[in-house]
């Protein structure tokens, strides 16, 4: 677009007391920002209310320091570097389905992948090792498969899976909640790095934005509206991904969970959605089945699933274990073996990436997909 035409979007957008249904109302009426801007004050009461054309009737200095920002960053890298805009053939069309469809996106990196077929994958910030590992394990399989990996960048469930996904061919997009010249958190820069690289970082957040807490929940909405689905690896019942799940289960979109230890409180939140309908997976194949996904990609996954599972000379000690976390006095009193030749196994398993080690002295088998 123009330089103008992005003056009018942002004039338009950030202006005081002009949220996005009256933004959407405005545009309905006038066809575009430029329109809404030549309209009169009555107009703009009588379409959008006294509030909004009180907003827009006032001059704003910082909207042109954000113009200038906005047009620097996107000459920066114009082949990488977009502001999309609601009715842009680039907008996707989930995105338009949704109660609440962003105004305006600010995105980097490969943009076709706002409209390939995606899979959402969320979870806890504070993840287990386990559940790290499924997540990564997942979105690799999936990726593979062909499904694009949408998730938030955060720490825990979010980083794993959106590395997951760059192993496999699908690729994989992250909706942040800040603006785009930053990363939240400043250890995923080099994920971020990557994601730019062979994926999409989206936002709905204009430049300059920091990471302020009302913004993460609201961007959900995004996450959950891009795809055919979520599929929640942790969370705790108070977790901000099962906001997602609600969002997408209220958009018609399927909800997957993985079951874990009723011990666990990163897993009352998957049970929880699992009472309420959402789909229990074991296996990533589990998911290509129900979205109807093409059975020769889903064969492929059952297979490479089944080949990283096979036989361990060690799978009695596993057998012993379980699936719940484990104390090293329970394994002992299990298998009989003694303190140093199971720590001496255990670490086997460790070094072999079948067990990991928690805090508290515990033990936990990690799932193998």
């Amino acid at each position: 677009m123009s330089d103008d035409e992005l003056l009018a979007w942002l004039r338009l957008v950030q202006a005081p007391g002009v949220g996005p249904g009256a933004t959407r109302r405005l545009l309905a009426a006038f066809g575009s920002p430029q329109a809404v801007l030549r309209a009169s004050p009555a107009s703009w009461r009588e379409v959008a209310g006294h509030e909004a054309a009180t907003g827009l009737a006032q001059n704003h200095d910082d909207i042109a320091t954000l113009h200038a920002s906005t047009v620097a960053w996107l000459r920066a890298a114009p082949e990488t570097r977009h502001v999309v805009t609601l009715g842009d053939p680039a907008y996707p069309d989930t995105l338009l389905q949704i109660a609440d469809p962003p105004v305006l996106l600010y995105a980097e990196g490969c943009l076709d992948l706002m409209r390939a077929e995606s899979l959402a994958i969320v979870g806890s910030r504070h993840a287990t090792p386990p559940g790290r590992d499924n997540a990564r394990q997942f979105a690799t399989h999936l990726s593979q498969g062909g499904l694009c990996i949408v998730s938030g960048m955060a720490l825990g469930i979010d980083g794993a899976a959106h590395e997951g996904a760059l192993v496999g061919s699908g690729s994989t997009v992250a909706v942040v909640g800040t603006g785009l010249e930053q990363v939240y958190p400043a250890r995923h820069k080099a994920l971020a790095a990557r994601i730019v690289t062979d994926g999409l970082v989206l936002s709905e957040y204009p430049l300059g934005t920091p990471p302020l807490a009302q913004n993460f929940p609201r961007r959900n909405r995004i996450i959950a509206g891009l795809t055919r689905g979520t599929l929640v690896v942790e969370a705790a019942v108070q977790s901000g991904s099962l906001i997602t799940a609600r969002l997408a289960m209220e958009g018609g979109r399927e909800v997957f969970a993985i079951p874990g230890s009723i011990h666990s409180p990163q897993s009352r939140g998957c049970h929880r959605l699992i009472q309420q309908g959402a789909k229990l997976v074991e296996t990533a194949a589990d998911i290509l089945q129900e979205l109807q996904w093409p059975s020769n990609q889903a064969t492929t996954i059952a297979a490479a699933a089944a080949a990283t599972d096979g036989a361990s000379p060690l799978q009695g000690l596993l057998d012993a274990m379980g699936h719940d976390p484990v104390t090293l006095d329970a394994l002992v009193a299990r298998t009989g073996y003694p303190p140093a030749e199971l720590n001496g196994k255990l670490l086997d398993l460790e070094l072999d990436g079948r067990v990991a080690r928690l805090p508290g002295g515990l033990f936990q088998q990690r799932q193998q997909l």
